[in-house]
């Protein structure tokens, strides 16, 4: 699952664990002996979801042979007949992202709240003191009702992160990956779907996520704080694509047009996901972490885990 793991556990995994499983090698031995396994989470920073939490995978860890591409309707039908989540099926054009996953040349994911299950931003603030401050200016970004270009500007004048700082969080409070978010990854990666991360978070802490889950660095697109010679926080870069509002829509026109891709699908939690589509072709909404109702109602399809996401992409090859 996770690729050189001998680097990673002597690198990357001292500031970035994932404490959804007692171990890295723990996860490797239950995928490839069971068709399931439960992981319970340690208690989450959101204060929607407080408690642990015990997930149970309904997924198979070895691909399916993989079956031609039938229509949307087709595939979400089946799905009604035997769904294999607990998710309820919500959204305004299930069949049409159903399909368009099944399809997909590439899949760009949000990292905070989607791929990780907390914000960056605000475990970031939380070691310095400013934690309530920073995420009342998170929740406006999420929920649209601000400039993001605004709201990331305000959050890091309040805090003004060293890159020391930066480093100190990632070993006090390691980043948790939602459940199933690496398999899906997995999934899609040995069917020869590209998977991108285009955040609004920094760089700095989400490199190391895609260092574990196996994305390339030139496939994450994020935000990129800026240090003096002294390492002090200096302000961010403002020609990064997802450093202003309408970011992620301008980062996936980038994407597309770089590589040719002919559909692709956006997996996220907040207003500036739902904003990535068009150009994506498919917005998935993301609840497994928090429910913001303004992207369930944009979303066309919306899900509280990954299991369904994993079964579509092992049962069907991509064109």
């Amino acid at each position: 699952m996770f690729p050189a793991p001998a680097p990673i556990l002597a690198t990357t995994a001292r500031r970035f664990a994932l404490r959804s499983l007692p171990s890295l090698a723990a996860a490797q031995q239950s995928l490839t002996q069971s068709s399931f396994f439960i992981a319970t989470l340690p208690p989450s920073r959101n204060p929607i979801n407080p408690a642990p939490s015990t997930v149970m995978r309904l997924y198979s860890s070895t691909p399916q042979p993989q079956s031609p591409i039938p229509d949307g309707n087709s595939i979400l039908a089946s799905y009604q007949q035997q769904p294999t989540s607990s998710s309820p099926l919500m959204g305004n054009n299930i069949s049409s992202a159903m399909e368009t996953l099944a399809r997909a040349n590439a899949v760009c994911f949000d990292v905070d709240s989607t791929v990780i299950t907390e914000e960056g931003i605000d475990v970031l603030a939380d070691t310095l003191g400013k934690g309530p401050e920073v995420s009342a200016w998170t929740s406006k970004a999420m929920d649209g009702n601000i400039k993001f270009e605004d709201a990331l500007a305000a959050r890091l004048d309040i805090i003004r992160p060293s890159r020391k700082d930066i480093e100190k969080c990632l070993e006090m409070h390691p980043l948790r990956l939602s459940p199933g978010v690496d398999t899906l990854v997995e999934a899609l990666q040995k069917r020869g779907t590209e998977v991108f991360l285009v955040s609004g978070g920094f760089r700095l802490m989400i490199e190391p996520v895609a260092e574990v889950l196996g994305v390339k660095k030139d496939h994450v697109y994020a935000n990129t704080i800026l240090f003096d010679e002294s390492g002090n926080y200096a302000g961010f870069d403002a020609t990064e694509p997802t450093s202003a509002d309408q970011g992620k829509p301008k980062a996936l026109r980038m994407i597309k047009e770089k590589y040719g891709f002919e559909k692709m699908v956006m997996v996220g939690d907040g207003a500036t996901d739902a904003q990535a589509c068009p150009p994506a072709d498919a917005f998935i909404g993301f609840g497994g972490v928090v429910v913001r109702e303004a992207v369930k109602e944009k979303a066309c399809w919306f899900v509280e885990d990954f299991e369904m996401m994993i079964d579509i992409v092992n049962k069907y090859g991509s064109n």
